[in-house]
Order: C-alpha cells, then sequence, then structure tokens
C-alpha cells in the first residue's frame, strides 16, 4: 500500500487501525505523526518552555493517541483531539514544578499590542520568559483558544487565578515588548 499526505483524517485513522496489515499500520501511524508534529510540539514547548521536556512530552502524547486512536469519534478535528492530549501531557510534565503567583492588585483586561517591528522569534522569547504559572495559562488562552473556565478545570485552579494569571502575563508582556521598541 502506498500512503500519500492528502488522506482524509478519516482514512488516515483507519489506516492506523488495520489490524490484518501491521506494516500499513505503521507506515500510516507515521504519517499520522508527520502530519501533527510540528504544530503539537509547539503547543508543548509553549507550555514547558524547554525543548527536551517538549519532545518528551511530545513523545508521551503520541504514545496515547495510538494508544487510543480507536476511540476517536470525529467529533471534533483529529489535530484538536491530539492538541488536548498534547496539553494534558505537557501539564503533567509541569505538574511537580507548577507554581503561580500571587496577584493582589486589580488587574485590567487589555490585549497585548504588538507592534509591527517585533519579529516572530522575539515575540515567542518573550513569552518564553513569563513565568511559569502566567506562561502556561496565557499560551493555553491566547495563542490555544481555550476558554477560562476549560483551562481552570484542566490545570485545577479558580477561574478567578486563570484570569488574573492571563492579566499579569499580558501587563508582563506589554512591558517586555515596549522595551523592544
Amino acid at each position: 500500500m502506498t500512503l500519500t499526505p492528502d488522506l482524509t483524517e478519516q482514512e488516515l485513522v483507519a489506516r492506523c487501525l488495520e489490524p490484518d496489515r501491521p506494516a500499513d499500520r505503521r507506515m500510516a501511524q507515521r504519517l499520522l505523526f508527520e502530519r501533527y508534529k510540528r504544530a503539537m510540539f509547539s503547543v508543548a514547548l509553549r507550555i514547558l518552555n524547554n525543548t527536551d521536556h517538549a519532545n518528551d512530552a511530545l513523545q508521551d502524547a503520541f504514545v496515547e493517541v495510538f494508544r487510543h486512536l480507536d476511540s476517536f469519534r470525529f467529533q471534533s478535528t483529529l489535530g484538536a483531539w491530539i492538541k488536548i492530549i498534547v496539553v494534558r501531557q505537557s501539564l503533567r510534565k509541569r505538574q511537580l514544578e507548577w507554581r503561580f503567583e500571587t496577584i493582589d492588585e486589580e488587574r485590567h483586561d487589555q490585549a497585548v499590542e504588538v507592534p509591527d517591528t517585533v519579529t516572530g522569534e522575539a515575540l515567542d522569547a518573550a513569552i518564553r520568559s513569563l513565568p511559569d504559572g502566567a506562561r502556561t495559562v496565557f499560551v493555553l488562552a491566547e495563542v490555544e483558544g481555550y476558554k477560562h473556565h476549560e483551562i481552570a478545570a484542566v490545570l485545577n485552579i479558580s477561574e478567578g487565578t486563570c484570569k488574573s494569571q492571563v492579566s499579569y502575563a499580558r501587563k508582563l508582556l506589554r512591558r517586555k515588548l515596549s522595551e523592544l521598541i
């Protein structure tokens, strides 16, 4: 069998689950991994801020993906389902070192304005320089698009803590980005 990169998600999942053709199954799994690895690595790296840990989380996540692929029901896109697994694996890696800074002052929820002169690399570096808790919540909310209640449930924190961490991260990013101008 020849696998082409243009397989639909349904075709790719079916071939990854093919019980009678182990060689074809492995080729399909490789194709699935290649299709999603870059985007999922970016998610893990933004959460963990460490290349080695992000690679570990990515590997563990794809092991879980292939172990539970038969339970995927196409109620979302395959990429969204994999992303949830990557986020959870990344958070497990962070769990022992998990820290949130306490924020006492009232915060205003303002968007971070990124000047046109700031490069993507500089913005990424500024995000990675945030404290762990604030960075993780910021990435999940602002980069990955999760809602505050979803983040709070996944991280086992209050929705208020989630909102304050995003606000705190925005304040720090505004400060860091203003230094780049």
